[in-house]
């Protein structure tokens, strides 16, 4: 664990100093959210419908080398889906906060370049509604059966970019890898899965 510990802060440290020195770019985003949560239940996978939503928040691009950077962030982000479940319908619709880190690879000159990126997500769940049938109730984030998901979830995103000076129109496709069900019930498994679109806008400030 002290290990563990250890190499954990050096990397903060890295990171720290690489913010600190470097010529950074920030700015807001934008955009809106194709979800599907990954449903099986003992090797059943429900009907299930695409969930529409939006996403927000403040970017981040760092300098490592030549065309190398990483991109930090923090984001509101709505997710979810719909099933058919039998007869009833249910509709789960959670908001996330959600910090994503990318290294991103730019490919072009300053005015217009494509940006090819993959990264990492963490985040844990903030609100949102479920709908059953005529029902309808805020989202109880835990473990247990009285638990509708779990409270964090980790990913991976993988996108690109088109940007023209400043000015970022990106997609990005991203998996959840832990399991949110709450309930550890033999076969049953919900993962996040999202497909984004973002407009994003960029600019440059010295860190001091």
């Amino acid at each position: 664990m002290k290990s563990n510990l250890k190499y954990v802060l050096e990397i903060v440290l890295i990171i720290l100093t690489s913010v600190i020195n470097a010529q950074i770019k920030s700015g807001y985003t934008i955009g809106f959210n194709m979800a599907r949560m990954k449903l099986n239940v003992s090797g059943k996978i429900p009907q299930q419908e695409t969930m529409t939503g939006i996403h927000f928040g403040r970017i981040y691009e760092i300098p490592v080398k030549g065309n190398l950077s990483f991109q930090p962030g923090f984001l509101f982000s709505s997710k979810g889906s719909i099933y058919k479940v039998d007869t009833l319908d249910v509709a789960l619709s959670p908001i996330y906060i959600e910090i994503p880190a990318s290294a991103a690879f730019d490919i072009g000159s300053e005015v217009i370049k494509l940006t090819l990126f993959a990264g990492s997500y963490l985040a844990c769940g903030i609100g949102g509604n479920i709908e059953l049938g005529a029902e309808a109730r805020k989202i109880r984030f835990g473990s247990g059966v009285k638990r509708d998901l779990r409270l964090f979830d980790v990913g991976m995103n993988l996108g690109a970019g088109l940007a023209i000076k400043g000015f970022i129109i990106s997609s990005r496709y991203g998996m959840g890898l832990l399991n949110l069900s709450p309930v550890k019930t033999a076969g049953r498994e919900m993962k996040n899965r999202v497909f984004d679109v973002s407009i994003t806008m960029l600019f440059e400030s010295k860190a001091k």
